[in-house]
């Protein structure tokens, strides 16, 4: 499998596992807690194995770009944690910087 696809499956479980961590109340709870370990156990996993083809600085911008900006989106809509002006626009950069990594850069090839 390709590097980067081995990145985008990092990068689900990561977002998953960060949404059930915040369900599990501090490990409070079973079922998330147990979903939030398996998802970073996967996550680093896969990560792992994008980095066998992908630099690691790529690798790292990427998972955490995007993951940023997925958990954001998540708890906005899951938790009502709305981002003041600010904040939309520190995601709209994280988001530019995402996009510009994945258009213009060779290194992730």
């Amino acid at each position: 499998m390709p590097g980067m696809a081995w990145l985008a499956i990092a990068i689900v479980a990561e977002v998953i596992a960060t949404t059930a961590l915040k369900a599990s109340d501090g490990f409070r709870h079973t079922a998330p807690s147990v979903i939030t370990a398996v998802g970073y156990g996967i996550a680093f996993w896969c990560m792992s194995q994008a980095m066998r083809t992908v630099p690691v600085g790529i690798v790292y911008a990427l998972w955490s770009g995007i993951g940023i900006v997925l958990i954001t989106a998540i708890a906005w809509v899951l938790y009502r944690q709305v981002l003041d002006t600010p904040g939309l626009i520190g995601i709209g950069l994280i988001l530019a910087g995402v996009i510009v990594i994945q258009v213009f850069s060779k290194t992730t090839a």
